[in-house]
Formats: C-alpha cells, structure tokens, sequence
C-alpha cells in the first residue's frame, strides 16, 4: 500500500466529525485512509491488522480482487434499473446462492436490518395466507440477548436498553425467551406463532454459542408446531464458522435464511432472504419491494462471493485457522483472559474486569497495531478475514497477551 495523500491528521479529521455527524457510534481513534488484504493503513501511514473485518463484512479481506473486478467490470455496463426492470445480473445471482444455501427463492435487499424486517413480514403473511392465523395476530418467538438490527420494529423485541430507551413505542407481535433453552422455547409457540427467529451463535452478546442439539430441537420444535424457523446468519454466515452456514453444524436447513454482510464482500450492501418456495412464494407484486434491492452492481459483487464460496477454501481456512485462534486463547485462559467462546474465526473474549473494560483492551491493542471491537463489559471480539494468515493470527494473540499483563 502507497501512503494516502496527507491533507488532514488524524485528530484533525477526528475534530472535524464532532460538530456534523450524528454521535450514534463510538469508534476507535484510528482513521483509516487504505486497506488491503487484512490489513489497513491510516492518514498517517500506520498499519494495522484487522482482526474484526467489518463484523464479518469482509470475510475475504479488503478489496478482494475478485470481487474488485466483477465490481470494476459491472461499472463499466450497468450500475442501477430499478425493480421496475429486469436486469441480466440478478437471475444468475439468484440461482447459484439458492442452490449454495439448499433453498429455493430468493428475495434480494440491501442490509442486514432490511433482510430481517423483510423475513418479519414474510413470516407474517406466510402465517395469515398458509397457516391461516387469524388477522393481526401473527406473533413471533426470538431470544433474549439477541441483535437483528437498530430499525424500530427490531429494537422492539430487543432487550438491550441502550438500542430500546427513547425510542418507543414499540411494534407489538413479539414474544421474548431465554436463547439456548427449548423448554421456554415449546412454552411461548402457539397457534398463532408464524416463526421462531434466532441467531445460530449471537453475535453482538459476545459471541455466544448454544448447547449442542439445541439447533436441531428448534428445527424439531418448528416442524412439529407448524412455524417457520427462521436464522439470522447476517453475522454468522458465508465461511465465517468453517461451514458456509453455523446451522451446518448440526445439519439444519431452516425455512427462512437471513444473509447480509459478507454477502457484499465489503464493496457494496447487499442482503437477501432465501427461502422455501411455499414461504416467499407469498409474496405478489406491490406487497414488498427496494429500489436498490437486485441492483446489477450488488448482483455481480454477490455472484462472485458464492463464487468463492462455491469452493469451500473459506470455510476450510476458517475451520482449520480457527483450531489455532482456539488453542492460542486457551493459553490465556487464567493470564488475563476468563474465558472465550470460539467456533471456526470468530470469538468472544471475556477479559478479567480488573485489566479493564473492552473499550480499554481495544485501544491498547489499537496502540500495538491491532484492530478489535469491544462488546458488553470487559468482552471483546475477534473475527478476523478468513484470508487471515496462522502467522498474523499468532502475531495478533501476542499482541492480547501482551496488554493483558
């Protein structure tokens, strides 16, 4: 990477977002100019490794280039139409990541957040037009901890305060249970449940991973209740757990899929709801829609991520990668670290209180010139690109073990 050209300091462009940007994140103080591969560099020529890769975002690292190219190459012929015409991007796109996820419809969005409030509403008339609920009384059963996004219909089943307070009222038709437990799961499904939405490992409360079984007995649960299971896999999905999808790790197929994030590669948001001919054939025209939704330039970027998915080397390198990001925080485990949930490249860190908050052990990794994210408390997480090397990966781990002296 070239050094950016040096028109403002960092602190300089750190001051200058203070008076005209909405204060509704807290960023690290780093300001990046560059990036390639796992690593990016800031307006001063500083480098870092990136060790939360966009929340999974870039699960193939900054600037692929294959995914640079088919983005270059679209460019060149076509950008946007409108669902208002058809476009020769979108059918191949649609094809090859049904038949990647095993399913059979394909509803293309933009992000994450729109693809869950999308599966909301399909559920829902899926509920009224097939189940035969009885009008407005659809309701849906999701998990504690959870986070589907920030759009008011998702914070109104969420039970983080911060992400709730200020912003009601909020959109009725949720019900509330503990993740990880299929007796209060059975207890809250009823005749009027159109779905069981969840997260296969919940991201955002720190990496946090269910019993094994505990997949398979909602798909149990579902089928024998007659409600559609539907699983958030924004953050969790496309190589980042060694499989192409977390419920692959105990052979579940869910009626509804929830994908987002890396399904852009970093270039351009791309989100989609793909599902089960019976459930999105529901929808007729008028009923849902996006401008940008299926835009050609989001349909090649999208096509070339199932391309590299198509070969399973992420999901190998994420599986195999991620036995040495296991073992390296197993040897911290007692020196710093209390404990650490971990599944292919992807963690949550719990750091002993009494080293400091997350936030801390962020920014002193930051000054080592490594990139993470804190979460609640004193966890942090690593979900590093899966192009990430086992020596950059090592590099990274003495760099925790470093500031957690």
């Amino acid at each position: 990477m070239t050094a950016p050209a040096r028109t403002r300091t960092s602190d300089a462009l750190i001051r200058a977002e203070e008076p005209v940007l909405a204060h509704n994140y807290h960023p690290l103080p780093v300001v990046v100019a560059r990036a390639e591969g796992t690593w990016v560099e800031d307006v001063e020529g500083n480098r870092y490794l990136d060790m939360l890769a966009g929340y999974s975002a870039l699960n193939f690292g900054h600037r692929h280039p294959a995914l640079i190219d088919a983005a270059h190459r679209q460019l060149d012929r076509l950008t946007l139409t409108s669902r208002a015409f058809h476009n020769d991007r979108l059918a191949e796109f649609a094809e090859r990541l049904a038949e990647l996820t095993g399913l059979d419809m394909v509803l293309p969005m933009n992000t994450g957040a729109e693809a869950v409030e999308s599966g909301i509403k399909v559920a829902r008339k899926w509920a009224y037009d097939v189940k035969g609920v009885p009008a407005d009384r659809a309701t849906i059963v999701v998990a504690a901890e959870n986070f589907h996004g920030r759009t008011t219909t998702i914070v109104s089943f969420s039970t983080d305060e911060t992400a709730r307070a200020g912003f009601g009222p909020f959109t009725p038709g949720f019900r509330v249970v503990p993740y990880n437990d299929l007796a209060a799961l059975e207890a809250a499904v009823d005749e009027t449940t159109a779905a069981v939405l969840l997260e296969p490992i919940q991201g955002e409360a720190g990496v946090l991973i269910p019993d094994d079984g505990y997949l398979a007995g909602v798909r149990e649960l579902t089928g024998r209740k007659g409600c559609l299971f539907i699983a958030d896999e924004i953050q969790s999905g496309l190589g980042r757990t060694g499989r192409t999808l977390a419920v692959e790790h105990e052979a579940v197929v869910p009626d509804v899929l929830l994908l987002g994030k890396a399904l852009g590669g970093g270039i351009v948001p791309v989100s989609a709801v793909v599902a089960r001919r019976e459930v999105l054939g529901v929808l007729r025209p008028g009923e849902h829609g996006s401008t940008f939704g299926g835009n050609p330039l989001a349909a090649a970027v999208g096509t070339a991520v199932v391309e590299l998915l198509e070969t399973g080397e992420f999901q190998r390198r994420a599986a195999e990668l991620g036995v040495v990001l296991r073992d390296g925080l197993a040897e911290l485990v007692g020196r710093g670290v209390t404990g650490f949930r971990a599944r292919g490249l992807w963690a949550g860190v719990d750091v002993d209180p009494a080293l400091g908050t997350g936030r801390e052990v962020s920014e002193r990794l930051m000054r080592e010139g490594i990139l993470v994210k804190d979460t609640h408390g004193s966890t942090i997480r690593l979900a590093p690109p899966l192009t990430i090397t086992a020596e950059e990966l090592r590099s990274a781990l003495a760099a925790l073990e470093k500031v957690l002296v």
